[in-house]
């Protein structure tokens, strides 16, 4: 049976949702199993080292893989090593010696990395190859974008809240043994994918690896610095925060961090109505980034000042992450769509992939300046603090790159 190109995104895309809900959760389970053992924040960060690393050679190298050999392949090698990383970590124990646990984990982690990347690269990728390349279809494109995008993050959101209660429940060993079968279960879904989906009709070169566009080059770094601003405080230093200020559980921080998680999906996912809502009927070019970019550097020192003035925290840390958020949400979305708007169908997973080696990069270096920055602060409001303002100057970063943005056709 031949299959459409909306059935063939709709296999892929639910291969992915599967895969990120296991992302979600594995992020959850490591950072809270290892700080309940008595690591550090720093220690914790270097377990997700290799993830973030590799995630950024993933990127560059699995677009041109991708372009060369099609999506199909991307999307089954990562889907398995996933199920490999989770496999993996079933075995681990409080009893092995910190280094051996952590070199190890770091390994696992290095795998699920790959995999991640590799998965988030096909699922994207594909959405261009069932939009037609027509100026009518660039806000059907952002559309899209905004729903792949957003029905991630929200069920990533699901994931860190499952992370949580499989830790409370079952312990770390058994429920990255259920992650994995549930996993493997979706995978069966891909066998049906055709081969030729996303394949370039030309062999790509290696030199085609790195972008020659303007617009995508200047587009990643903004990328680069936009996510770092988000990691250097929500992926380490904030769940260690909540804990040691506030003395919640592990499933209660799962829950409150997926439930923002959740409700950032929503917003990336409505982002198309949202901007009608404001008048907006045109897709977004490069006002917009800059806007959103602009508007996201407060919040972060917003919270910090909050923070330092000693208001509640859970009132200064929840009105915060929702700003942030919603803030977040439409940046996240409005460059998603931007990438691809900027790329063609014949060449978009070798685009991609670059583009989202920055996004990992960023990832990489928030994440390890969360760790450190953290514990320069001899109290963990002090260190949530110089997280936050961080985030802040990183967003500023993120800001003045995109005012070398190129104009992008169709797009206003």
């Amino acid at each position: 049976m031949k299959l459409s190109p909306l059935q063939q995104y709709g296999i892929v895309t639910a291969n992915y949702w599967a895969f990120t809900l296991t992302d979600g959760a594995l992020r959850m389970l490591v950072v809270f199993h290892f700080h309940q053992l008595g690591y550090t924040t720093l220690e914790i960060a270097f377990l997700f080292l290799f993830y973030e690393f590799f995630g950024v050679l993933t990127n560059l190298y699995g677009g041109w893989i991708g372009a060369r050999y099609g999506l199909r392949l991307t999307l089954w090698v990562g889907t398995l090593m996933q199920i490999l990383a989770l496999l993996m970590l079933m075995p681990v124990a409080g009893s092995w010696p910190k280094l051996l646990s952590v070199i190890y984990v770091m390994v696992a982690q290095a795998i699920s990395g790959i995999a991640k990347d590799l998965n988030k690269m096909s699922a994207k990728s594909a959405i261009k190859t069932v939009v037609p390349e027509t100026p009518d279809d660039q806000q059907q494109l952002f559309k899209w974008v905004a729903i792949l995008t957003g029905s991630k993050n929200a069920l990533k959101g699901v994931g860190f809240f499952l992370g949580g209660v499989l830790l409370t429940a079952f312990g770390f060993n058994a429920a990255v043994g259920w992650m994995a079968a549930g996993l493997a279960l979706a995978f069966l879904l891909t066998l049906v994918l055709p081969g030729e989906i996303g394949k370039m009709k030309s062999k790509p070169t290696f030199s085609s690896l790195f972008s020659k566009s303007q617009g995508i080059n200047v587009l990643s770094l903004a990328r680069f610095f936009l996510f770092g601003a988000r990691d250097v405080w929500f992926v380490v230093a904030l769940p260690v925060f909540l804990e040691a200020s506030l003395g919640w559980s592990f499933w209660e921080i799962g829950g409150f961090l997926g439930l923002w998680m959740i409700g950032y999906g929503i917003v990336q996912g409505s982002a198309t109505g949202l901007r009608r809502l404001w008048g907006q009927t045109t897709s977004p070019g490069v006002s917009a980034v800059q806007f959103w970019s602009a508007l996201l550097t407060a919040i972060p020192a917003l919270i910090a000042v909050a923070l330092w003035r000693q208001v509640d925290v859970a009132v200064a840390i929840t009105a915060g992450l929702a700003a942030f958020g919603v803030v977040f949400a439409m940046n996240s979305s409005i460059h998603s769509y931007m990438v691809l708007a900027y790329t063609d169908a014949e060449s978009v997973s070798l685009n991609v992939g670059f583009y989202y080696m920055a996004n990992a990069a960023g990832r990489l270096v928030g994440m390890l300046i969360s760790g450190a920055v953290f514990m320069l602060g001899r109290t963990e409001s002090a260190g949530m603090q110089a997280c936050l303002w961080t985030s802040s100057l990183l967003v500023l970063l993120s800001w003045f790159s995109s005012l070398r943005l190129p104009a992008v056709r169709n797009a206003m």
